[in-house]
């Protein structure tokens, strides 16, 4: 375990934002979950994995735990199930890939997002029709307030859209230490959500493996999102919005050719990215915080910009979204400190 004080953690968030933490420790060994001093911590304490979901607006006068265990190992295989235990410091992409060279089905739609296992879990990442909760059977996690390591089952996580118990309910109050993933070798794939029906709607469906799906995403992926090690950005910046029927039939007749989802509770899931682009923010710059040119649900860095810059964009963004169709957007990433004017 290491510690730092006044540390910059500018190369620990996506968007490459300076910002000064009080004071840091990094977890490195499962060991280390159980013997940092979780008692001496004061003020407010925040968890980062990658930092692909943070947008620092101003120093963190607080503590700061980063999660940097690593660890995949098989725990059961039973007939085509098979579970695996990841530690929550394992970069999300190498379990993907992991998966992918054994054969192992379920999590091939979630490539090429980036961050690590345990924050993949508290955000409930999703993409092409699959959340993470669709894979997960249980977390373990650590009690900051005692240290007392806690097992939840996949029911006890309260899975939502971009959403999790960790991240709601118990927010700052569990540092997940690993995941139980449960697989199949018998995959069932999700063939029919927008560019994977695309590519592979064609093909037998008997043919198709995972490692097909997978480098469709990433393919696709690829073409639309700026990689982040060149371009700051946390990915997707704003939640698709869920509205009542009433709304998404006012907004087809004046849009016939908008994107949408039905859901299971009578509403309807409409693409973000459709209405910032409908708005002609796609491809805005503005200094350093821009809208990124070839998908318009990434908001990025090219530079210099702050953290005050991305975040004053965003509120643009917002207000005219809803000037305009009359929804609200919310934000999928965690803004830190206050954006001020």
């Amino acid at each position: 375990m290491q510690k730092y004080q006044n540390y910059n953690l500018q190369h620990w968030n996506t968007f490459h934002i300076p910002a000064i933490a009080s004071t840091v420790f990094v977890l490195e060994k499962d060991d280390d979950f159980h013997t940092a001093p979780f008692h001496l911590m004061k003020g407010q304490i925040m968890v980062i994995g990658s930092g692909s979901n943070l947008l620092f607006c101003a120093d963190y006068q607080g503590t700061v735990i980063k999660v940097e265990n690593k660890g995949v190992s098989l725990v059961e295989e039973h007939g085509d199930d098979v579970l695996l235990q990841v530690a929550a410091g394992e970069e999300w992409e190498c379990v993907v890939n992991y998966c992918l060279e054994h054969g192992y089905g379920g999590p091939e739609n979630l490539t090429l997002i980036p961050g690590q296992t345990g924050s993949a879990v508290v955000q409930n990442i999703g993409a092409y029709g699959v959340e993470i909760k669709d894979v997960v059977e249980r977390v373990e996690a650590v009690e900051i307030a005692s240290g007392k390591l806690v097992v939840f089952q996949n029911q006890g996580c309260e899975f939502a859209y971009r959403s999790s118990i960790f991240k709601a309910r118990y927010k700052g109050q569990y540092l997940v230490k690993s995941v139980v993933l449960r697989l199949t070798k018998k995959p069932v794939l999700k063939l029919d959500y927008g560019s994977i029906h695309k590519y592979l709607g064609g093909r037998d469906p008997e043919t198709i493996t995972v490692n097909d799906v997978a480098s469709v995403i990433r393919d696709v992926r690829r073409s639309k999102l700026p990689d982040y090690q060149k371009i700051g950005n946390a990915g997707s910046f704003f939640k698709n919005p869920v509205v009542e029927n009433d709304v998404f039939n006012r907004l087809k007749t004046v849009y016939p050719d908008m994107p949408a989802y039905p859901l299971e509770d009578g509403t309807v899931k409409l693409a973000a990215g459709w209405l910032i682009e409908k708005a002609g923010w796609k491809g805005f710059r503005e200094g350093d915080a821009g809208v990124y040119p070839l998908q318009a649900l990434v908001i990025v860095n090219y530079g210099n910009a702050s953290g005050r810059d991305i975040y004053q964009l965003s509120e643009r963004i917002k207000n005219d979204v809803w000037e305009k169709f009359g929804v609200s957007l919310q934000r999928e990433v965690m803004v830190i400190g206050t954006p001020g004017e």
